[in-house]
């Protein structure tokens, strides 16, 4: 079941959504302390161990009180030092700043929790907060990804890595894999789903009536015409007709050097980069601190933050949960 295909409910005044704070060596859990001190515009589920936040919010000097998660109980918004909480022990004590890859498992529990949450619509969309995949895969655990993880959860065959700003919405056709396999993994099939799912998550969910996509090919120059590449003759330029014929807006494949210039971004809703840097590194350029991390294809709604796990900064009170905070209101605004 796709993210456009799912049943519609009855709308409600106050979305519930989900919050996983992610590494908990990291400022994952901080930032999650650090919302609830706010006026949340939604009723935040945080799950986590206790323990952690309680600890944290010691460290941090701040006044929490976790309450426990009812989904019979009215929704409401909560914050203002509240939280509620669905409880997951952790499996090794944790110390802010320092991975242990005993607590890997309790990171993805935490993720298998809420996705349990989503699933059987007892909260109306997730937010998670920052992971390190290198501690998940030292564990033994193969790990690429929220994308990929909460993918394999639901058994959906493709999703998109989607980022989203009030000036521009970029997805990617490819996520977290090297750059020497991402010829590889642009399939026709790969591109196909991506500018499906990209361009009904405009129209259903950013409610934009006639979409209008720019694609930025694989190859430097988009490949011109075919003197630097052939993935967007023989792969990307056939889809793309293909699409058109079906009523898609669809500009490109252009070349990426050129596609997030301030001139080049006017008249068009969102942006299909062909890889990871190539639309990471310019967003995060023009609008870090103002992006959401979502990913369109599942049966529920997730976003997340723009940012890593920044260790240093955890238990420290210097993380900043702006990016938190713009998840949190962006799935409230756009669940569904």
């Amino acid at each position: 079941m796709s993210l456009m295909s799912k049943p519609s409910t009855k709308a409600k005044d106050v979305k519930r959504l989900v919050l996983t704070p992610g590494e908990p060596a990291g400022i994952g859990p901080d930032l999650a302390l650090q919302i609830a001190m706010q006026n949340l515009p939604a009723e935040i589920v945080v799950v986590a161990s206790p323990d952690l936040l309680l600890q944290r919010a010691k460290r941090l000097g701040l006044d929490i009180e976790l309450y426990d998660f009812s989904p019979d109980a009215p929704i409401h918004p909560n914050g203002r030092g509240k939280l509620a909480i669905l409880p997951v022990a952790l499996a090794q004590e944790c110390t802010p700043g320092e991975l242990d890859p005993e607590n890997s498992s309790y990171v993805l529990e935490t993720l298998k929790q809420a996705f349990q949450l989503c699933i059987t619509q007892q909260t109306d969309a997730m937010v998670t907060g920052p992971v390190h995949k290198a501690i998940i895969c030292q564990s033994g655990i193969p790990f690429s990804g929220h994308t990929e993880y909460l993918a394999q959860l639901a058994g959906c065959e493709e999703v998109l890595m989607t980022f989203y700003t009030p000036s521009i919405i970029v997805a990617l056709a490819t996520t977290h894999c090297p750059l020497h396999a991402v010829s590889t993994k642009l399939t026709p099939k790969r591109l196909h789903h991506a500018l499906t799912l990209l361009h009904e998550g405009l129209v259903n969910m950013f409610q934009k009536k006639h979409p209008q996509i720019n694609i930025c090919g694989l190859n430097p120059h988009a490949g011109e015409s075919g003197q630097l590449g052939s993935e967007e003759q023989n792969i990307m330029i056939p889809v793309i007709e293909t699409l058109r014929s079906q009523g898609f807006s669809l500009h490109g494949p252009v070349p990426g050097d050129t596609a997030f210039t301030p001139k080049a971004l006017q008249g068009y809703d969102a942006i299909l980069a062909t890889y990871h840097d190539q639309g990471l590194a310019p967003i995060k350029a023009l609008f870090f601190g103002d992006i959401v991390n979502m990913t369109l294809g599942l049966p529920f709604l997730r976003t997340s933050v723009d940012h890593g796990t920044a260790l240093e900064l955890a238990g420290t009170g210097k993380a900043e949960s702006n990016s938190l905070f713009k998840a949190v209101a962006c799935a409230a605004q756009f669940s569904f």
